[in-house]
């Protein structure tokens, strides 16, 4: 179901995930996110699941919500993985009637879809370690050198992150007017494309009304509280850099530096 759909939500916790500045855990995805595409075989990839498993378990999320973050997103990865076993050309170890499955391209695929895994993991622990203020408060802290080319830094953070907070409840009020509409008899899963869109006009019509309405709600509740933007704008919890976080750079330098000597080896 639409629920099952883990982006967005945060996982309250104390670990040492869960203390790291928000900024470190941003800057940390990105790092992490351009140095997986250093690694092209199987010892680099080994490297970076042992990496990937130290951080699941560091931040003490069930591994139940780790894999409903992946299950979204299965059909993409498997997709994936196909292209690749039947467009690579190489040796030919499997022939499926005009198919063929090569070993170079069996290869490709399973890197392929192993990176696919890691990005949305490393992903999902960004969101489900750190809540909607903090991450808010990170966005703005790094944006905040652009302000003075006019990039409303504040206004931008905060768009974000409402955006992002507000996926599960979206899919959340999907899902229930889905289960309305199918007990008075609306079909979503039967027919052919244009017909299953033309079946989801009864559902996007009253979901649009309903996140205007959210909409509304949460402009007039800022409000109703004086919010005036970034400006002047105090906090309760101030952002530091601590020593873990300097340890999480290193630790991330160190990864990086392990796949670039892996790499140039090969």
């Amino acid at each position: 179901m639409l629920t099952d759909i883990m982006l967005g939500q945060y996982f309250p916790g104390t670990s040492v995930i869960h203390q790291l500045d928000p900024r470190t855990k941003i800057i940390s995805t990105i790092l992490f996110i351009s140095s997986i595409f250093l690694a092209d075989n199987y010892q680099a990839y080994s490297i970076v699941a042992i990496f990937v498993g130290i951080i699941i378990k560091l931040a003490g999320i069930p591994l139940i919500m780790i894999l409903r973050s992946l299950k979204p997103l299965w059909f993409i990865i498997i997709l994936t993985l196909l292209i690749h076993v039947f467009t690579t050309p190489g040796i030919v170890i499997y022939v499926l009637g005009p198919l063929t499955v090569t070993q170079e391209g069996l290869r490709m695929g399973m890197l392929m879809s192993l990176r696919l895994v890691f990005l949305i993991i490393i992903s999902s622990l960004l969101t489900f370690t750190t809540s909607p203020v903090a991450l808010t408060d990170g966005i703005e802290r790094l944006l905040k050198p652009f302000k003075k080319i006019g990039l409303p830094a504040h206004e931008l953070a905060m768009m974000m992150t409402i955006a992002l907070r507000f996926i599960p409840t979206l899919l959340e009020e999907t899902d229930r007017i889905m289960k309305a509409q199918m007990a008075r008899g609306a079909d979503f899963t039967s027919g052919n494309l244009v017909r299953r869109a033309r079946n989801m006009i009864p559902l996007l019509v009253p979901l649009f009304i309903s996140a205007f309405r959210r909409a509304d709600d949460l402009a007039t509740a800022m409000e109703a509280r004086c919010y005036r933007g970034g400006d002047h704008r105090t906090r309760m919890k101030q952002l530091r850099i601590t020593g873990y976080d300097w340890a999480t750079y290193g630790i991330l330098l160190l990864l990086i530096g392990i796949l670039i000597i892996i790499r140039l080896k090969v």
